[in-house]
């Protein structure tokens, strides 16, 4: 069976993957979904992640965080743009997420990035992602 959607896909794993309290979770690698969880990592979103080989695929392992009560970091993660419906954004509206509490992933011309860095470089480009 095809995946239409493979980073939705991604993001759907790691949203069930810490509901269930797991310790990590297989992705199936790709360059883009590297670079949104190399974000999570540096936003605080997940522990770590690594590339490894199963079965003869490249996976991407995340490992997921926890807080001292044993609740996910990651409150909600929902995909904006959809393959039937592109959001794209310029520098100048970029789209805050929980009034700056979030972080909102944005593909541009420079690569994968976070909305606020984006802003501050001057760069638009296709919303991904939020997390909050």
């Amino acid at each position: 069976m095809s995946i239409s959607d493979p980073v939705a896909d991604m993001l759907t794993k790691i949203r069930n993957a810490g509901m269930a309290k797991h310790e990590k979770v297989d992705i199936p690698a790709s360059k883009l979904k590297l670079e949104i969880v190399k974000i999570l990592k540096t936003e605080g979103y997940i522990k770590n992640f690594k590339k490894a080989n199963q079965d003869g695929m490249s996976v991407i392992r995340v490992f997921l965080r926890y807080d001292e009560q044993a609740g996910s970091i990651i409150h909600g993660i929902e995909k904006v743009s959809k393959p039937g419906r592109r959001v794209y954004t310029g520098y100048k509206n970029m789209p805050r997420v929980f009034n700056g509490y979030g972080t909102l992933i944005v593909s541009t011309s420079i690569g994968v990035t976070t909305g606020k860095k984006a802003a501050e470089k001057k760069v638009g480009g296709e919303v991904i992602c939020t997390v909050w």
